[in-house]
């Protein structure tokens, strides 16, 4: 089943988990806001953030753009986004609805920059980028932006998570029908999208980081947050259980009841219209 271009498998592999991934997953750094806001030359009138999952790149827009558009098609992860409506003090600017990234019903020329926080990988590039096209007003920017996965902390609580992430994808691939699959595209592939597409002007890749504490607990939570574990969960599979209680092991050893500064590392790829 295909909404639009997009496919409900990759709708439906967020559904469940919202929690875990609003409690863990880090939000969007002010470097973003910095780098689009300083392209841009002013503060953005219209931000579409698309695919915005639980809002935690949307509400980080509160202040600094006049009207905030989360666009989220599954409905767990949009139902998170709107229960921290009420606990905003500026909720007036911020709407999350149900939408997909190649059909935003917005007007043409309308918004100031679009944004896809780890999410463009899961949307099909020629038609969403077509739409981002659309959409976005002459000089208007879009960036998709990722975390690199496991945060930088020690090799050998991220090769832990590497062989985690790896024997769930095995597990997944042995119980999965390919038909049933959610389908992810190559985030390297983001930037050689947006030149060939020919609707941008100019486009860049640029890196940043940002430091950011975890304990144990939360450093583990980031990859319970990961859309491949929690496919296995869903499974009912015991089979990732020994790797999964290696890397907390191995997590819990090296933080041993610490906070530690955490280096998240950044890359986004932007397209000025």
């Amino acid at each position: 089943m295909t909404t639009g271009s997009h496919s409900q498998n990759n709708v439906d592999r967020f559904s469940g988990f919202e929690n875990d991934y609003d409690q863990h997953r880090p939000k969007t750094p002010q470097a973003v806001i910095d780098i689009l806001s300083s392209y841009l030359g002013r503060t953005p009138e219209l931000v579409a953030d698309v695919g915005c999952g639980t809002g935690l790149s949307s509400f980080v827009w509160l202040g600094h753009a006049k009207q905030i558009i989360g666009f989220e098609p599954n409905d767990d992860m949009r139902g998170k986004a709107l229960s921290h409506l009420p606990k905003q003090a500026e909720a007036a600017a911020i709407s999350f609805v149900k939408g997909y990234s190649d059909r935003l019903f917005l007007d043409a020329e309308s918004v100031d920059v679009v944004t896809c926080s780890q999410s463009f990988h899961w949307m099909e590039p020629v038609s969403t980028l077509r739409e981002f096209a659309r959409v976005l007003k002459p000089g208007g920017i879009f960036a998709a932006y990722d975390c690199d996965w496991p945060p930088t902390l020690h090799w050998a609580v991220e090769a832990e998570y590497e062989r985690l992430i790896a024997r769930s994808e095995e597990i997944i691939a042995k119980y999965v029908l390919a038909k049933d699959l959610a389908s992810k595209r190559d985030k390297e592939q983001h930037i050689t999208q947006i030149k060939n597409s020919g609707l941008f002007c100019f486009a860049k890749e640029i890196v940043f980081h940002n430091l950011e504490y975890c304990d144990a607990e939360r450093y583990i939570g980031l990859a319970l947050s990961q859309g491949g574990i929690q496919t296995v969960f869903k499974l009912g599979s015991k089979e990732l259980e020994q790797q999964l209680q290696q890397f907390i092991s191995s997590a819990e050893h090296y933080f041993a009841g610490r906070a530690l500064a955490v280096r998240f590392s950044y890359r986004m790829r932007l397209g000025v219209k």
